[in-house]
């Protein structure tokens, strides 16, 4: 059975780039377009990872990992920040909510591979 992982941002490009590159890799991939519908997905779905960008509408980046965070059955999911902010007060702000690691967009295939496979689960 594939992993599952759930890919948030609210670009239709990153979306497709993500879950080309992580469905070629073996994975199973669901999409999200912005922070609230992840967490609707949630309620019902299972997932072994989470990618989501920062700066959506509706539910954000931080405020989506804190929620899943508090979400029994959640807690120990990784997470990993993707986005363009660089900001060192950012990935304080991300680590504290709980994300697992941080990837800059751009980003290329096989460095998203490497993170994912190493805080995979």
């Amino acid at each position: 059975m594939s992993r599952k992982i759930l890919t948030v941002d609210d670009s239709a490009t990153v979306r497709l780039v993500l879950s080309t590159t992580l469905r070629d890799a073996g994975y199973e991939v669901i999409e999200a377009c912005d922070g609230q519908e992840a967490l609707d997905y949630l309620d019902d779905g299972d997932i072994n990872m989470l990618i989501t960008d920062l700066n959506m509408p509706n539910v954000d980046g931080i405020d989506l990992i804190r929620q899943v965070r508090r979400t029994s059955g959640f807690r120990f999911v990784p997470i990993i920040m993707l986005t363009t902010e660089s900001e060192e007060e950012k990935k304080r702000e991300g680590k504290a909510a709980g994300a697992s690691g941080w990837i800059l967009k751009p980003f290329k295939p096989e460095q998203l591979l490497a993170v994912v496979n190493m805080v995979m689960v």
